[in-house]
């Protein structure tokens, strides 16, 4: 996938230094904080599971979109496996259209290990940022 940025912009849109993705690309980097791991995987449009797992060298399972139930998911917990198949549009288990972006920003959802959007602080769930 290529996104046709240099690594001055990837690192501008991620909010790290640029020095930071030229080590990453030389594999000189294999742990990154929170911060600027969630800002690498938002400039790259990608979960923050999925970079960790490419970190890792782990195998990854193709996953379109990162998706939950707004009824069923318990904020904190991982999706259920059958919400992020890609052809997946609607809870298995209640019915319910499943999300995949934040309802306040419609930036797409990075990561389900926290209740709220990290870019405009709105809870997943409904609610406003508390």
């Amino acid at each position: 996938m290529s996104l046709g940025l240099s690594q001055k912009e990837l690192a501008e849109k991620a909010g790290i230094h640029p020095q930071s993705v030229g080590k990453m690309e030389r594999g000189q980097t294999t742990r990154l904080k929170q911060k600027p791991k969630s800002g690498l995987a938002h400039a790259l449009g990608i979960s923050v599971e999925y970079l960790d797992a490419v970190c890792q060298g782990r195998t990854v399972e193709e996953i379109a979109v990162l998706k939950f139930c707004p009824q069923c998911w318990v904020p904190g917990t991982s999706p259920d496996p059958m919400w992020t198949t890609p052809r997946s549009k609607h809870c298995f288990a209640c019915g319910s259209k499943l999300q995949d972006r934040c309802s306040g920003c419609h930036e797409p959802i990075a990561s389900l290990k926290f209740r709220f959007c990290p870019y405009c602080g709105k809870s997943y769930k409904g609610g406003g940022s508390e």
